[in-house]
């Protein structure tokens, strides 16, 4: 499947691209016919000056994709349609709880100590018999209907750390994962649902991103199932971490690729640093 993959790099023009958007975007391309898609629902830290910045920094690597490039902004009415189908299954609700609610009903001594699964702290489902009458509220999967209607899901990966066929039950995920959040209610969709909607609207066959993201990978198949979309091939690659072993985030700016420049680096020192 190398080099024959549709693939995507899907930043957000939240900071400047670093050490770890640049290993991405290379692997990426490397694997395949890269599509480029800016994240940027989140229009409160979404700036158009980190966007432009993306685009100079990823040219500057050598890179280039087709256009025009998929921005999330523009495609709210496809989520809306998404969520409109997973509310025909039966499979979603509003919730209305606040963290504080959650934390508390978390707390509670018949509870036990929280499950941690990829959003978090595992959802106790306090709002799951109110269905959709909640006005304002952000909307939930009801991951046991859900799985219900689904069976087993599983996919493959390639990456160097989870390399083989992966499968998860429907008691793994209603205990490992939970209700999590397909529609914030601020923002009308969430990154599950978003991401799942746009690799099918780009024609991807391979999502490659960072091992971060493995457990999240099983979502994102239910939902491909049950909005009867593609489920591509996935490669989770290492990630890119600090000299403290701490994986680099948008506040480092210290290894931006804007700095690399600005102190006479080359796209070839770039690969040097990462490896490849």
């Amino acid at each position: 499947m190398v080099g024959s993959a549709i693939t995507r790099f899907a930043p957000s023009p939240t900071g400047p691209l670093h050490l770890g958007h640049a290993y991405a975007a290379l692997v990426a391309d490397a694997r395949g016919r890269m599509r480029l898609r800016i994240e940027d629902i989140d229009r409160a830290r979404c700036k158009p000056d980190w966007e432009i910045a993306i685009f100079d920094d990823l040219r500057w690597l050598g890179l280039s994709w087709p256009q025009p490039v998929m921005r999330q902004s523009e495609r709210l009415s496809f989520y809306r349609q998404a969520l409109e189908k997973l509310h025909i299954l039966g499979v979603i609700y509003r919730c209305d709880c606040s963290r504080g609610d959650i934390r508390a009903a978390l707390s509670a001594p018949q509870e036990g100590a929280a499950l941690i699964g990829p959003d978090g702290p595992v959802y106790p489902g306090l709002c799951r018999a109110k269905g959709l009458q909640a006005p304002d509220a952000a909307i939930r999967l009801d991951m046991a209907r859900a799985m219900g209607l689904v069976g087993p899901v599983s996919f493959h990966d390639s990456g160097p750390d989870h390399a083989g066929q992966h499968c998860k039950t429907a008691p793994e995920m209603i205990e490992t994962i939970g209700d999590i959040v397909l529609a914030r209610r601020d923002l009308g969709t969430a990154y599950h649902l978003a991401v799942v909607v746009d690799d099918a609207a780009q024609g991807i066959t391979e999502v490659t991103r960072g091992a971060d993201l493995f457990e999240a990978t099983a979502i994102h198949v239910l939902l491909q199932r049950l909005l009867r979309l593609p489920t591509p091939a996935y490669h989770h690659h290492r990630l890119i971490r600090d000299d403290q072993g701490k994986r680099l985030a948008k506040r480092d700016d210290a290894r931006a690729l804007a700095k690399y420049r600005a102190e006479g680096a080359t796209p070839q020192d770039i690969r040097a640093l990462l490896g490849l």
